[in-house]
């Protein structure tokens, strides 16, 4: 393997990417049967960190499907404009 590689996927294990967290969730919303909201609660609790830390690693379908889930559960209204506060 090239060294370059060997250091990408190092810091791949080691820290948390938008690729990685969404690729978790989903995992987690099929293993588990849970929202995508849930999914996220749980993937905090497990790896011990806050709610609020994880916005940044949000990516941009997460962030819609976890928009269908608010709406869905009536957690927002069904409106074009509606926006999650993160």
């Amino acid at each position: 393997m090239e060294p370059n590689k060997e250091l990408e996927k190092a810091i791949a294990n080691k820290f948390v990417t938008p690729q990685k967290f969404a690729m978790d969730i989903e995992k987690i919303v099929v293993d588990e049967d849970l929202n995508y909201i849930d999914a996220i609660i749980h993937y905090c609790e497990i790896n011990n960190i806050e709610v609020e830390s994880v916005t940044k690693l949000i990516s941009k379908p997460l962030k819609e499907r976890l928009k269908w889930d608010a709406i869905r559960l009536n957690f927002m209204k069904k409106t074009s404009r509606a926006k999650l506060p993160l």
